[in-house]
Parts: structure tokens; C-alpha cells; sequence
């Protein structure tokens, strides 16, 4: 369980830093060419993001309900990890795509090691 809480919790303020990052270096075009779709968008990853951290938070508390919380957040994450990277290797930014790989192995081993 300590595993997942962990990847939880980095995960998500990681999610969390990388959009604020993003904004304040000014580098979300779609803000103005796609205002609504981007706005949706940065609502689902932050959803997915701050529910990471709770399930992270209630793991570490021990408490019942942190498991069920952490698979609904991790089945969000899978969904994001596995749309997201098409905007960066549209880009050609490989970087991305390897990282968001290994969140998805990681998120599967930490899924395992709960169920």
C-alpha cells in the first residue's frame, strides 16, 4: 500500500506543478486557439489529479475507503496517460511518451499490489 500511496501523491502534485508550470511559462497555446477544449481538458487532469491525491492521503491514514478512491483515480490516470502523450508525439516530443509509460507500467504495478 505504500507504494501506490506514494505514486499517488507524487503523481498528482506532479500533475498539479506541471499545469501551473505550463500556464505561468506561458505554454498553452490552446488557451487561446481551443479555449473551451483545453479548459475541459486541464479540469479532467486536475479531477484526476487532486482525486490521486486524496486516495494518496487516505492509503497513508490506512483507512478502508483509500483503496476503492485509488482505483477510481488510477482508472482517470490510465485514461489521461494513455490520451495525452498523442499531443506530445504530435509534437515529436518522445521524451513524453516514455514517461508517460512509465506511469502506466507503475500505475499497473501498484494497482496489482492492492488487489
Amino acid at each position: 500500500m505504500l507504494f501506490a500511496a506514494i505514486f499517488a501523491l507524487v503523481i498528482g502534485v506532479g500533475m498539479i506543478a506541471q499545469w501551473v508550470m505550463s500556464y505561468v511559462t506561458k505554454q498553452i497555446p490552446e488557451l487561446k486557439t481551443e479555449p473551451i477544449r483545453i479548459a475541459f481538458h486541464i479540469a479532467a487532469e486536475m479531477a484526476t489529479a487532486l482525486l490521486l491525491i486524496v486516495s494518496g492521503v487516505l492509503l497513508l491514514l490506512g483507512a478502508g475507503s483509500g483503496v476503492y478512491v485509488y482505483l477510481v483515480a488510477s482508472g482517470m490516470l490510465f485514461y489521461t496517460s494513455i490520451v495525452s502523450p498523442g499531443y506530445f508525439a504530435q509534437q515529436g516530443k518522445w521524451g513524453w511518451l516514455v514517461m508517460f509509460s512509465i506511469i502506466i507500467l507503475a500505475g499497473i504495478l501498484s494497482v496489482i499490489q492492492l488487489v
